[in-house]
This record gives structure tokens, sequence and C-alpha cells, in this order.
């Protein structure tokens, strides 16, 4: 059976990873998790795979330097805020992508969602989804937002030593210690898409295990 196929069995027919696959990749701070408040507000991200060099890979962006943004220059997945327009929290994860990078919504197969994650420090419960192309994009940034995409095998992530710790520096005079995070190219993925991401390659290790090949 192709990847995309079984990724799609193994998410929909059993029960996600969810919250504690979430915290391996969180800060101490976040050793519990926090439920979001009725006041939270709604977004969405797409976790996009596609077929490269005999590889699956996975497609980040790297957010504009903005000044007052919570998430300014921050690796990520394309996506944002849900509209009401939007319908669906898909069609938010879809139109951001496609507003984001350039990749028309009909092109991309959405394989389901995965365990909701609440972001404190932007009051934004996030839903991700995933999505798979038949082939490598073609991009087109939206430059007031994104600044650089990366394309990366999922085999990558598995590795590892791309599982680090750093301090990261989250404010004037004020840093975090000892932040697990994911080497992406010498730059620092962590956070809510460090820990989004954690679930998805607890799928991949608990449905593929020995089976690399498939990816």
């Amino acid at each position: 059976m192709e990847f995309p196929k079984k990724l799609r069995m193994a998410m929909l027919m059993n029960e996600l990873p969810g919250r504690e696959a979430q915290l391996r990749m969180a800060h101490i701070t976040r050793s519990r998790y926090v439920e979001a408040p009725p006041e939270a507000r709604v977004a969405a991200v797409m976790l996009t795979l596609f077929p490269k060099e005999e590889n699956w890979n996975l497609l980040l962006i790297k957010r504009k330097t903005v000044h007052g943004d919570r998430h300014s220059g921050q690796i990520g997945f394309p996506g944002g805020k849900f509209e009401p327009e939007d319908g669906t929290l898909i069609q938010t994860a879809l139109r951001e992508t496609e507003e984001e990078v350039g990749i028309a919504r009909r092109e991309i197969n959405v394989l389901g969602p995965l365990t909701d994650l609440y972001i404190p420090v932007s009051n934004f419960v996030v839903h991700p989804y995933v999505g798979v192309l038949d082939r490598q994009p073609a991009y087109r940034l939206q430059e007031s937002e994104v600044s650089k995409v990366f394309e990366k095998p999922i085999r990558h992530f598995l590795d590892p030593t791309a599982r680090k710790i750093t301090d990261i520096r989250v404010g004037e005079g004020l840093s975090l210690k000892n932040v697990p995070y994911f080497d992406l190219e010498g730059e620092v993925l962590w956070g809510a898409t460090a820990m989004i991401l954690s679930e998805f390659l607890e799928i991949i290790k608990s449905n593929f295990s020995g089976d690399s090949s498939a990816f």
C-alpha cells in the first residue's frame, strides 16, 4: 500500500497519540497541558507532504520578522486564523497555504486532522491537518508573511541527532532555558510547531516501524 493511503488509515482508524506526544517537544513550563479558555481564538495549519528524490518531504516556512508579532521570525507550518467565510477549519488551512506559499487548495489531498493545540502566549487554539501533494510544489511566497520555505525528508526529523536542546530568547532580557527543538538546516524549530510535529512523528514511528523505505 502506498504511503499516503497507509498514513490516512493510521490517522483515521487509530487513536491519535495526542497530548503525550506533543509534550515531548514542549518546554518544561508546559509540562502540563493548559486548556484553552472560552474566548481563545481559532486557527488552522497544514502539515504538507510531497514526494521528492524518492523521499516523502515535509514543507515548513520561516515567517517574516514583524514587530509585535509573537511568532515573528519563527519556523512553522502554513496556516492562520479562521475566518467565518472559510466555513470549516480545513478550508482555513487550505486557504492560508494557498495564500502563503502559492499551493492551490485543489492540489492538496487532506488525509485528516492531528490533535489541536492551545498556545497560551497568543491565545490561539491551533487545529493541524495533514495534506499530501502528488509532486514537489512550485512556490509563490506571500512576501509580507513568509521569508523562506524548507523542504525536508520525514526521516530527517526521526534521526535522534535532529532533536537538540538550547536556550531561546523570547523577550527583552527574557530567555527560556533548555528548550527542546528540531535542528532544521541550522535553524531552530521549536514551540507549537515542534509539538505538532512530534505527534505526527509518533504516528510514523508507530505505523511504519521497520519500513522506512515507505517514506
